[in-house]
């Protein structure tokens, strides 16, 4: 679990900052953003939770490994055709591995299965909540694209696995690739909810 842990702070961390170069941020803004994108997510389910102390806090070296992942996505990134496409991959195996992690962590608290998933689903969205935030643009998780969802999904079918007696090491790696797949999937076909609007409400013109 420490090795996905690791998987997942860097991945988001170098969204964060292939995210905050898009906006034209400076180093200390894509270290910024970085580090908050790969941290947020866990800390504000630690804090809903009450587990203490945060999990950066008890290793701050956390905060170094995302802030050289957020300067090797930043140094490497002027060497690449298609940030789009780099942003969406990293951010999509974040997702899911911090939804997988943050099931785990509410699993250990003996909460309900619903918190567990909801857990999860916090631990993989809020960090990229918090992304968008700072770099000016309507978070994903808001948006009509499956992001929220997919998180919800990938933490119900990690919960239903060891319900049915499959290990967490064999159910963490087929939530992960499910779940990566129905991410990128959902990108490529552009899967979408529906987006309301003032008229569906019955809002006057």
């Amino acid at each position: 679990m420490h090795s996905l842990y690791l998987l997942a702070i860097v991945a988001e961390a170098m969204s964060g900052a292939l995210m905050g170069m898009r906006r034209g941020m400076d180093r200390f803004g894509l270290c910024l953003v970085g580090t908050v994108t790969a941290l947020g997510g866990g800390t504000v389910r630690d804090v809903l939770l009450g587990h203490y102390p945060l999990a950066w806090i008890s290793h701050p070296d956390y905060v170094f490994i995302t802030i050289e992942a957020a300067a090797v996505a930043a140094a490497g990134a002027k060497w690449l055709r298609n940030w789009q496409r780099l942003f969406v991959t990293v951010d999509a195996l974040g997702l899911i591995a911090f939804t997988v992690i943050g099931c785990d962590v509410a699993a250990a608290l003996n909460v309900s299965p619903a918190i567990v998933v909801l857990a999860g689903a916090i631990t993989g969205v809020c960090g990229g909540m918090l992304r968008d935030l700072l770099c000016n643009q309507m978070p994903l998780v808001l948006c009509k694209e499956l992001y929220a969802s997919i998180a919800l999904g990938a933490g119900a079918l990690y919960v239903a696995l060891q319900a049915w007696g499959i290990a967490a090491g064999p159910a963490s790696v087929v939530v992960l690739v499910v779940g990566f797949a129905v991410r990128m999937l959902a990108v490529r076909f552009h899967w979408q909810l529906k987006v309301l609007s003032a008229a569906d409400s019955g809002g006057a013109s």
